[in-house]
């Protein structure tokens, strides 16, 4: 009977310890409110298989229970905005299991100020330390791009610009602030942007207190309706404000941020650009064709030669002098070969559309209503005179670099972004067709794009910037000439490519960049 009360009481005690543990346990989670997605670890079997199955993880060591609190409460809420991107987890370096794997991961948190210390790893390897602000929003962005640059409020020397994230506030900060305000509406991979933020932080520094200077990521789909309501077109644009209510567009892209400080005391709208000099119709003898009168001047007239431009491209003004004087010379004649036209292909669209220009000038040749010849090399007077008495196929075009056979991936405006995101290093190739030190590069480029075509995590580039949307995209990546390489670390830029353009160049860069990469994984192996 008593050996069957102590068995009993015994009972009761242990059931008692296991009440007060699971409600003390209770107690510590409730009280740093851990979510269900973060992933709680202790063995180190289970932290290997973690890191072996998932590619993306931000790992809060702590040195006990309770000295993560903060952190837990903030990665709780990241966890779930990253859900399904990337994974948090939890080690307790604090109790007997927690505290082996620590040690084999050799994490220290006693010697932390705080007591917690936040790793990185991605594809199953130590990547990096967390060293960027515990806040909200930089966790997100990190783990949504842990390879990628810091956020632009990160950065200290950029303290004295008001950052923006939301329409929200930027709404109550025009409502509320009575100093003028010029705001930065910026992309994240732009990169006039980020050359023109250290200028614009150094501006908003020199003008504190008398300005407001702020910046404001717009390139999300959700500010839609605020870059059509500001003529958001491009990145960056400036946009300045006096109470509340907008003046003007500041528009000086290669300003020191002196300039802009002066602007700001005195700030007036951007000058008119001098406009495109029309092409006289009255003093040529060329004939100006629109979309209305295209196909019935071609059924009156049985050869014409027709010169497709754009107003505002440098060839087609060049040429323009030397069409009007070969018109000149033919009209004189009395037994003309032919007439010579012309077609505003930015004003008459469905012209353009139908022949599917891809660049300007463009020159058909047309016998009784339909095309015959494209002639890309036809520029003087005297060989547009010379065609007309004796028109010939032109020799076969040299074939495009796109078009050839090669390991370099070309790109435009539609797919630049969506493929270089899945590459750990790209190197693009900026270029004009017609460009000579493009030319020189092009086979040293595909050379190097051949030797690393086995690794998937590298690609060679090119972009032509003549071709469709293409300009646009060139001049958002701060393509100011002709060939500019580029280096990207998963989509983002990273840098410009100065080195040599022969093959070892291109070749060198890639080798060192995978050396390094090749030297972090040693020395994080190591370290687990």
């Amino acid at each position: 009977m008593a050996s069957r009360n102590r068995y009993g009481s015994r009972m009761r005690e242990a059931t008692m310890f296991m009440l007060v543990l699971l409600v003390g346990l209770l107690q510590v989670l409730e009280a740093v409110k851990v979510s269900p997605l973060i992933e709680k670890v202790s063995d180190h079997k289970d932290f290997k298989k973690l890191l072996r199955t998932r590619t993306n993880v931000l790992v809060l060591y702590t040195k006990s229970a309770t000295s993560g609190d903060s952190h837990l409460k903030l990665l709780s809420d990241v966890a779930q905005t990253v859900k399904g991107q990337g994974t948090i987890a939890w080690v307790n370096c604090g109790d007997s299991e927690g505290r082996k794997l620590c040690k084999k991961v050799k994490v220290d948190t006693s010697s932390k100020r705080e007591g917690a210390e936040l790793m990185h790893y991605k594809d199953g390897t130590f990547h990096t330390e967390y060293n960027r602000p515990a806040t909200f929003k930089s966790m997100v962005a990190f783990l949504k791009d842990p390879s990628g640059p810091p956020l632009w409020e990160e950065n200290p020397e950029a303290k004295d610009v008001v950052h923006i994230e939301t329409e929200k506030d930027f709404r109550k900060m025009l409502k509320k602030e009575e100093r003028p305000v010029l705001m930065m509406f910026y992309a994240p991979w732009c990169g006039v942007c980020k050359r023109m933020q250290p200028i614009f932080q150094q501006a908003a520094t020199e003008t504190k207190g008398k300005y407001i200077l702020a910046g404001m990521n717009v390139h999300p789909a959700e500010f839609d309706g605020l870059r059509q309501e500001y003529n958001v077109k491009g990145y960056p644009t400036f946009c300045y404000y006096e109470k509340g209510k907008f003046l003007y567009h500041y528009e000086n892209y290669g300003a020191s941020a002196k300039e802009i400080a002066d602007w700001m005391k005195n700030p007036l709208p951007p000058q008119p650009k001098t406009p495109e000099v029309p092409w006289s119709e009255t003093d040529s003898g060329v004939f100006h064709l629109t979309d209305e009168s295209f196909d019935s001047f071609l059924e009156e007239h049985p050869a014409v030669l027709i010169m497709f431009y754009a107003p505002w491209c440098g060839h087609c003004k060049k040429m323009k002098p030397e069409y009007d004087e070969a018109a000149e010379m033919l009209n004189k004649g009395t037994n003309s070969p032919g007439v010579v036209a012309a077609l505003d292909a930015t004003v008459h669209k469905a012209v353009a559309d139908r022949f599917k220009l891809s660049g300007f000038p463009t020159v058909k040749y047309f016998v009784n209503g339909e095309e015959k010849y494209t002639l890309p090399s036809l520029r003087s007077k005297d060989k547009i005179i010379e065609f007309l008495h004796n028109p010939q196929a032109p020799p076969p075009p040299e074939q495009s670099w796109e078009d050839k056979p090669s390991h370099v991936s070309h790109l435009g405006s539609e797919d630049f972004r969506e493929a270089l995101k899945k590459k750990k290093h790209a190197l693009v190739m900026f270029y004009a067709p017609w460009c000579p030190h493009c030319k020189n590069a092009v086979p040293h480029f595909t050379t190097a794009a051949e030797l690393f075509k086995e690794d998937r995590k590298i690609v060679y580039a090119a972009v032509d910037c003549t071709k469709g949307q293409s300009h646009e995209l060139c001049k958002q990546e701060g393509v100011e000439g002709y060939p500019t390489f580029n280096h990207y670390n998963y989509g983002k830029f990273v840098d410009k490519y100065n080195g040599d353009r022969g093959e070892a160049g291109f070749i060198g860069f890639m080798r060192s960049l995978r050396g390094r990469d090749q030297e972090k994984v040693v020395k994080k192996k190591e370290e687990l």
